[in-house]
């Protein structure tokens, strides 16, 4: 997200959306969101010249929102300009939940330098981008920043090691931006590397003879029973069977989220309280939970599903009013989405385990389908990828960048809160 200064009119707002992309740690968790706003105003044919002018509009909008609502409890990082460095509203940023990142565009003059100091005393942290070698202006800023970006992709063959020596230092941490696979993670990794920015986690890595696990099974078999309307006593019998499941249901429908008025204790009444409608969803969200105690929605996976799903619910509902069915499907697409990658399976064969519709089977083999195009949208937003074709999406889905950008917010809210009380 670039920031500079300026006092745009609100209306060019409408020309922007919103890419979060997931910095994780060592450990895998989810830590950070880089935040991305992009330009598709030519969309409707409408060109923004001052980029500097849209940019303050938009940070200005995401600030009176709240970044807390856009980042969850991660922290924010935002890209800067000279221009945004030097500027006031800079102020208007939580200096609590953002880093900002300074562009490798941006010169360390003695004055930029004074600037970055002051703005470290009023509690800001920084990070250095797009890092590809030792040059002057790296070596100047890098005192002042808490975190140096290195872009892997940019870098000759051969020469990150040696840069990963040179910049590993106590006093700032390494983040590797554009990984994209396993095996580059796994050598950043090894090169003392801490945090990660790169769809490399969403990939699916497909081990031959993998299978799904048991506890996996059970939820997926319980997903069946509603598909085809089984009585209700046959869901509470099977839900019985799994200790796992019984456990997390009882949590989830004690939560405030749920919002039962008493406590409860038996799965008959719990499954009652909470409806088909949200077993469902709250069995589809469950596949992406491991067994293990720690917040788990720090888990990437899971936080890019969900967003997923309910996105996808959002704008069916949002393009076609009150039909709750075809909302559903698009919950199901979105989260589905990401199950080779969860299972280590090819999706053809997730597939074969859960009898969906065809025009789900469509969507996720082929990207076919209203639903496939709408998951496709999604996909090129998380990556805040070319946005003429971005444009071109949302015009063939009839789709104004505010209408999504609103869409976006509400997923992201509704997720955060609902995860955590999985």
């Amino acid at each position: 997200m670039m920031l500079a200064s300026s006092s745009a009119p609100t209306k060019l707002a409408d020309n922007f959306f919103l890419a979060r992309q997931p910095i994780l740690n060592r450990g895998q968790r989810l830590v950070a969101y880089e935040l991305l706003f992009r330009d598709a105003a030519s969309y409707n044919g409408a060109h923004v010249t001052d980029d500097t002018e849209a940019t303050a509009t938009v940070i200005a909008h995401a600030a009176e929102l709240g970044m807390g609502q856009v980042v969850g409890d991660q922290m924010a990082f935002v890209n800067v300009d000279a221009v945004g460095l030097m500027s006031d509203f800079i102020r208007f940023l939580p200096n609590d939940k953002v880093i900002l990142e300074i562009l490798e565009t941006v010169k360390a003059t003695p004055q930029i330098l004074a600037r970055v100091s002051e703005l470290k005393q009023a509690g800001f942290k920084f990070a250095l981008d797009d890092v590809i070698g030792q040059s002057e202006d790296v070596q100047k800023f890098m005192p002042l920043c808490d975190v140096i970006k290195v872009d892997i992709k940019d870098m000759q063959p051969g020469t990150l090691p040696a840069l990963a020596k040179v910049l590993k230092n106590p006093k700032q941490k390494l983040l590797a931006e554009k990984v994209e696979t396993n095996e580059e993670f796994q050598e950043c990794m090894e090169l003392g590397f801490e945090y990660f920015q790169g769809y490399y986690f969403a990939r699916p890595v497909i081990l031959s003879g993998k299978k799904i696990s048991p506890s996996q099974m059970s939820v997926l078999h319980l997903l069946e029973l509603l598909d085809r309307d089984a009585s209700s006593a046959e869901i509470e019998r099977s839900v019985k069977h799994d200790a796992l499941i019984t456990l997390n249901l009882l949590r989830l429908v004690n939560t405030p989220a749920v919002g039962a008025r008493q406590r409860i204790n038996s799965v008959g009444h719990a499954l009652m309280v909470l409806g088909r409608r949200q077993l469902r969803r709250w069995l589809q969200i469950l596949l992406y939970v491991k067994s293990g105690g720690t917040q788990e929605f720090t888990s990437p996976l899971l936080q890019l599903a969900t967003t997923r799903g309910k996105t996808m619910e959002l704008m069916v509902e949002h393009r076609k009013p009150g039909q709750r069915v075809c909302a559903d499907i698009g919950f199901t697409v979105g989260v589905m989405s990401l199950m080779d990658t969860l299972f280590s399976i090819h999706m053809r064969d997730v597939l074969e385990s859960v009898n969906v519709l065809d025009e789900v089977r469509a969507a996720l083999l082929h990207r076919s389908g209203d639903y496939g195009n709408m998951l496709s949208l999604i996909e090129h937003v998380e990556r805040g990828r070319d946005s003429k074709v971005l444009a071109q999406m949302l015009h063939q889905l009839d789709l104004k960048p505010a209408e999504l950008y609103a869409i976006q917010l509400a997923a992201i809210e509704w997720v955060t809160e609902y995860t955590r009380g999985i």
